[in-house]
């Protein structure tokens, strides 16, 4: 119990302390972020890989209204808990070659928005659950406001409402989950033994999807996410893409499935053929793009939109559906890894040269080598070629969305193609051919530039060859909750 508590709560008082550090606030964050990556590496060694609930802590708080802070960590969650713990320290160090403005408090949200979500990726109360969701917003969206690029109050206005519109559809649906909960409290295994009839199912399920489809984002709800990760600073789009998506992706899996299964049951062909769709729109879209960064984030709607098939076709099938799971596990860290990595490439580029746009740049790779290596493993991750962390998601992935219907899965695999061709093409027109003027003086990666990329391409390479350590954490939790959900469908 008090290693969760002090996991979530160390942030806490590390932002609170980064706040008022002043010029220290990156090494003061960094500490922070160092030791609770460490306090989870050590709960990871501890955890047993079974369906149980682990580290639990189960407090009063509301007690009028039956609300506790109750949390735990099983396999589904440890892994997002691990994935947002290592990459804080990531994105912190990425920021080291900037100076923002007012360091204390731009560090300080950081730390924040972990907290908030350390609470969404371990509650096991809807009430605190929410809390989590919220608080994890907030400081984005500061971020982005403070810190970002041109025309960033008009485009963070439109994120922020976009998100706040849908966290308050699932604000209705647990409000109605608790009048029918005859425990009257918020905790997820009550909500989970509801009995509830298709009608109500049906609208619980878009109560709660469209807040989840707003954050991951697929499409049609996709259309905040280019313009805020263009002009958020490097580390708050790092901080959405990386982390803050995989909440839209965990709340289907922990709350969606295993609480309206039948709603699920009916509306999955819709929220399948809308996310093929996605992937093969946003596909389309990444191919004009002249700007590198609303490349990546075109192909981030288009990862998130297999992601979201393959969970939905696993469903459809049942226990037999356990490695398309299975798949949208490994794929949630490989793309959280990937995509980090390929916007603080960006970034550096960005902060040599001035610009992203991909016409204006060349040859890069002769003047810095090493730059040109790291930035290729990342990208072959991204393509999911065999032996990176990409290939083994995406390959589960579409075995789910085969063994759901094989033109399905013949279209959502157009991602790989589409994939490879976009993401190599781009690297090619930014990182190979002559250079010009602007790039014939670029100066390589160095310090905390290495440290970074290194780190992300060991990642790349060593999930790629060896994905077992990860797959063994999540097997029993996944089995486990296709099981509940199976049970629920049989007894309808």
């Amino acid at each position: 119990m008090e290693q969760l508590l002090l996991l979530i709560f160390l942030p806490l008082l590390g932002a609170v302390i980064t706040a008022f550090s002043g010029k220290s606030a990156k090494m003061v964050s960094t500490a922070t972020a160092i030791v609770v990556l460490g306090l989870t590496i050590f709960m990871a060694l501890n955890f047993i890989p079974n369906a149980s609930t682990q580290f639990e802590v189960n407090l009063p708080w509301i007690n009028d209204l039956g609300i506790h802070f109750h949390a735990g960590i099983d396999g589904i969650s440890l892994l997002v808990v691990l994935l947002t713990n290592l990459l804080i320290p990531i994105i912190i160090l990425s920021s080291y070659k900037h100076d923002y403005k007012n360091p204390g408090a731009f560090y300080a949200l950081i730390l924040f928005m972990q907290v908030g979500l350390l609470l969404v990726f371990t509650a096991m109360d809807a009430f605190l659950f929410y809390i989590g969701w919220e608080a994890a917003l907030i400081p984005i969206y500061f971020i982005c406001a403070f810190w970002g690029g041109k025309d960033r109050i008009r485009i963070n206005m439109k994120f922020f409402v976009y998100t706040i519109a849908g966290s308050l559809f699932m604000l209705m649906g647990i409000i109605y989950l608790y009048l029918q909960n005859p425990a009257h409290n918020f905790e997820i295994q009550s909500f989970y033994a509801l009995s509830l009839d298709r009608v109500q199912q049906g609208w619980l399920f878009w109560a709660f999807f469209v807040a989840f489809a707003i954050k991951m984002p697929i499409f049609p709800f996709h259309t905040w996410q280019p313009d805020t990760y263009t002009a958020a600073p490097t580390q708050g789009t790092m901080l959405l893409s990386g982390i803050m998506l995989k909440m839209g992706i965990y709340g289907v899996i922990r709350w969606l499935l295993p609480i309206v299964p039948v709603g699920v049951q009916d509306w999955s062909g819709l929220v399948m053929a809308i996310s093929i769709i996605g992937i093969v729109y946003a596909s389309i879209i990444a191919f004009t793009q002249k700007d590198a960064k609303r490349l990546v984030a075109y192909s981030s709607i288009a990862h998130v939109g297999l992601i979201s098939a393959g969970i939905f076709a696993s469903f459809n099938i049942g226990i037999a559906g356990q490695q398309g799971m299975q798949g949208a596990m490994m794929q949630m860290l490989s793309h959280g890894i990937n995509v980090v990595g390929l916007f603080f490439i960006l970034d550096i580029i960005f902060s040599r040269l001035k610009t992203n746009k991909i016409e204006d740049l060349g040859g890069i790779a002769k003047s810095a080598p090493q730059l040109s290596i790291v930035f290729l493993i990342i990208v072959l991750g991204t393509i999911a070629l065999p032996g990176t962390n990409g290939f083994i998601g995406e390959f589960l992935l579409l075995m789910g969305v085969y063994n759901y219907g094989i033109w399905a899965a013949a279209i959502a695999g157009l991602t790989i193609i589409f994939g490879a061709v976009y993401m190599l093409r781009m690297y090619q027109n930014v990182m190979l051919g002559k250079t010009n003027e602007l790039t014939v003086g670029f100066k390589d990666i160095e310090g905390t530039e290495k440290l970074v990329l290194y780190i992300i391409c060991a990642l790349v390479i060593i999930l790629g060859i060896y994905p077992k350590v990860i797959l063994h954490l999540t097997e029993a939790s996944v089995q486990h909750l296709l099981e509940q959900v199976n049970q629920k469908l049989t007894v309808k």
